[in-house]
This record gives C-alpha cells, sequence and structure tokens, in this order.
C-alpha cells in the first residue's frame, strides 16, 4: 500500500467545453457528478482531472510559459506522483473522496501545447477521477492519497 500528503496548487473550472480553465478560489465537488458547474462534470468516470506541477515544470523546460489549467486540468497539485499512481487509488481533499479512473488520454489535434512544442504531458501523466463523496474543497483543504 502507498499513502501521502500532497497540496493543490490551483482549482481550475470552464463553464464551455473547448475553452482554457481558469483558477477559483474554491469549488464543490458532487458525489457522482464532478465539480459544480464544470463543462466536463457530468455521469461519467472523468469527473475531475488532475496534473502534477511537476509534470508542468518538465513542460516548461521546453520552453513554454504555462500556467494552472492551460493542460484543462481541474486540479493542479503538489508532492504527489499522481499520473503513476494506479487505478483505484483513492484521493481524499478535505471531506471530500475520489477514486483515480484513467490515467493519460488521448491528445486531441490542434492541442496548442503539442503544436508548439512538439510534445504534450496530458497524455501520459494527466489522471482522471470520480467523485465518491462531495464536499468543497480548496487549495487550503488537506489532501492525502491511498493506494492498494
Amino acid at each position: 500500500m502507498s499513502t501521502g500528503k500532497f497540496s493543490i496548487l490551483s482549482i481550475n473550472i470552464s463553464r464551455e467545453k473547448g475553452v482554457q480553465k481558469e483558477p477559483v478560489p474554491d469549488c464543490r465537488l458532487v458525489t457522482e457528478h464532478g465539480i459544480e458547474g464544470d463543462a466536463h462534470a457530468g455521469p461519467w468516470h472523468r469527473q475531475v482531472s488532475f496534473l502534477a506541477e511537476e509534470d508542468i515544470d518538465t513542460m516548461r523546460g521546453k520552453g513554454i510559459e504555462l500556467g494552472p489549467g492551460d493542460f484543462a486540468e481541474n486540479i493542479t497539485t503538489k508532492g504527489i506522483p499522481i499520473g503513476d499512481l494506479p487505478i483505484g487509488t483513492r484521493v481524499y481533499i478535505g471531506d471530500a473522496e475520489l477514486e483515480i479512473t484513467q490515467i493519460g488520454k488521448e491528445c486531441h489535434h490542434g492541442c496548442a501545447i503539442f503544436q508548439t512544442v512538439g510534445d504534450c504531458v496530458m497524455p501520459r501523466k494527466g489522471v482522471f477521477a470520480k467523485v465518491l463523496k462531495g464536499g468543497t474543497i480548496s487549495a487550503d483543504s488537506n489532501c492525502t492519497y491511498e493506494s492498494t
């Protein structure tokens, strides 16, 4: 079993699909739905997306300026190897509980980051989860994970 603590650098949402996500101070996770008000929420397995700041730094090293939400991730983390955790890992943020359901996704053609530097970290290290128990979360929330 692997356990640990991590922090949230940014929570990001967009009201429409296909637009850059914008940072928000906090949000409400809704059980079996995702982030209230986010365009990608719904009754499916990719309700909330995560990407580690450490993986974003890899892309910054290729000469591109990037900020929170630029990869369309809902939650930018620090101090967790999020892209290396197995499916089924439980993520606890405040009172909320999520389960990792997918690691990586196919990068859509025309991804601005891929077009600029010829690479994108989201297909390899982006993580998706479903909300098992909702709650209000913020960057100040206590964050832990547990995998078997």
